[in-house]
């Protein structure tokens, strides 16, 4: 009986190691956990990062900030602005047509100056694409809530430029923002800090990006942009938590008939385009697993530093120098690259191959050896002196000469006996 309960004890201690062996191996073969989402934009930080913005035409609004989602496309088409700066509103929409570019980033081409500070700021425009794609009904609310301060502030208000009106009551109020002439565009510039009065929030000041040097104190308006035919975005301005872009898809394929309307949704609720995001990362891990996104290639990763093949911009990593030529750069040539070590030229020749005059090595009654052979005539007189001193070692270890040739004699005598 003792020996049964003995037997049954080391069974289940043996299986117990089984188990928890297994369990560790299991626990080492497990995936690690996915890391833990970023936290969301407060509405402080939002309302810092839209102020800037927040005042512009619903349409332009709306554009902008879809085109934020694509920020190497940003930096392309502001290249392209910058390349041709006599092309402004339709004009300029009509000249990016062949572009592979998604239809709200040419859109913008019509608006230089909105491009210019998107692209000469991406750190703030790739906040507003990762604000836009996971928390789109926040941004709505924080465009509403900057509105209702300039409105409080009495900096809101209709005008030439642009006509502003109100929808809703109470507490669901809606500001809504248009141009005045639906065929002129005016992109207002200000300060924040003036237009939405006291700013609650001391530890996230607003962003402040001046267009075309704003006043201290009211709207720099500049010109307006023609560009009725650029506009295709807008608002669905349903209040609280309900808000949300659209897209006007026949204005949107006006622009660009390769536009994809199965990307729009039934009630034209705007979606985002992965094949238009060119490997750039998502902030969100879920929106990278939502949109199957990899981590994006060594070249994707240069292309948003912006090295970049685009008219105005700098050289692609693969133009640098190659062996025997110059690296173009722009319209100049760089030096060409120093010869391989291999290639170097050797004695008597000159680095492309050609010969060099040999110089007499007797220069009167002086001979002057070159280093080389300097060298080379101290080597062989340490090799004779080694030479000389084992020669001198071996004849004193050998007998007298003289007394091995007597022994020779003294052997010969031995035979007459």
């Amino acid at each position: 009986m003792e020996r049964r309960a003995l037997l049954l004890m080391l069974l289940s201690s043996t299986a117990g190691a089984h188990l928890f062996s297994f369990a560790r191996f299991a626990d080492a073969q497990a995936p690690p956990p996915p890391p833990p989402p970023p936290p969301s934009y407060s509405p402080a930080q939002l309302d810092q990062m839209l102020a800037p913005i927040a005042l512009y035409p619903d349409s332009l609004l709306s554009q902008v900030l879809m085109a934020a989602t694509y920020p190497l496309e940003v930096v392309e088409a502001a290249r392209w602005s910058k390349a041709n700066p006599y092309l402004k509103g339709d004009a300029a929409v009509s000249g990016v047509k062949d572009k592979e570019w998604d239809v709200s980033v040419k859109s913008l081409v019509a608006f230089p100056s909105v491009l210019a500070e998107m692209n000469d700021h991406l750190d703030w425009t790739q906040k507003l694409g990762d604000a836009m794609l996971s928390q789109q009904a926040d941004v709505a609310d924080s465009i509403q809530r900057l509105r209702a301060k300039a409105a409080a502030a009495g900096n809101l208000n209709s005008g030439p430029q642009q006509s502003v009106t109100t929808q809703g009551s109470g507490d669901s109020v809606q500001y809504v923002i248009a141009p005045t002439d639906p065929q002129v565009v005016y992109v207002p510039s200000y300060d924040p800090s003036w237009a939405y009065g006291p700013w609650p929030y001391p530890a996230y000041p607003p962003f402040y990006y001046p267009l075309a040097g704003a006043l201290a104190t009211g709207f720099f308006w500049g010109i307006g942009f023609a560009a009725a035919g650029a506009l295709f975005g807008g608002w669905n301005w349903a209040g609280h938590g309900n808000s949300y872009v659209n897209v006007n898809v026949n204005r949107a394929v006006n622009i660009d008939n390769r536009f994809n309307r199965t990307n729009i949704g039934n009630d034209g609720r705007w979606q985002h385009d992965v094949a238009h995001r060119k490997g750039v990362g998502y902030r969100d891990p879920a929106l990278a697993t939502k949109y199957n996104q990899v981590r994006p290639g060594a070249d994707q990763r240069a292309q948003f530093r912006g090295r970049l093949e685009q008219p105005g911009g700098g050289p692609q990593v693969a133009n640098r120098a190659q062996p025997g030529g110059g690296a173009q750069l722009g319209n100049r040539t760089l030096p060409q690259q120093r010869p391989e070590v291999a290639n170097r030229a050797q004695p008597g020749q000159r680095p492309g191959g050609g010969q060099i005059q040999q110089l007499p090595q007797n220069r009167g009654s002086v001979q002057r050896p070159s280093a080389v052979s300097g060298v080379n005539r101290g080597q062989q007189v340490n090799r004779e002196s080694v030479r000389g001193q084992q020669q001198m070692n071996r004849a004193q270890a050998r007998p007298n000469v003289q007394a091995g040739g007597g022994g020779g004699g003294a052997r010969g005598g031995g035979g007459r006996r």
